[in-house]
């Protein structure tokens, strides 16, 4: 797992919350790897073909933060693994606490 120091980028917006994600496609297993470069590191399991990744990633953000998947927007980097993520409905200190909780569990045996 990749840790750094920083924290996860949060930018309030006026629908919720928006995250920067490291996104790495076509892993083993979808789970979070920790942080890096500032952004919250995922690895998805599905590939990086025809937006099949994005969309993965989405729904499996909305699982992780407890929303629906209609509330996890990918706001850009469609075609990178740096990308900014809307969490509609959320503010920053609902955030801090659901990454708190996910980085404990990712670095948890």
């Amino acid at each position: 797992m990749t840790v750094d120091d920083q924290q996860v980028e949060l930018q309030q917006a006026k629908e919720g919350v928006i995250m920067a994600v490291h996104a790495r496609p076509g892993a083993a297993a979808s789970q979070v790897a920790g942080v890096h470069g500032g952004a919250l590191k995922i690895r998805i399991q599905a590939p990086p073909v025809e937006g099949k990744a994005n969309k993965a990633l989405t729904a499996y953000i909305a699982q992780l933060f407890g929303l629906k998947p209609a509330q996890v927007t990918l706001v850009s980097g469609h075609r990178h693994g740096r990308k900014r993520v809307l969490l509609a409905g959320m503010s920053v200190p609902e955030a801090r606490k659901a990454l708190a909780r996910l980085l404990a569990e990712a670095r948890s045996p």
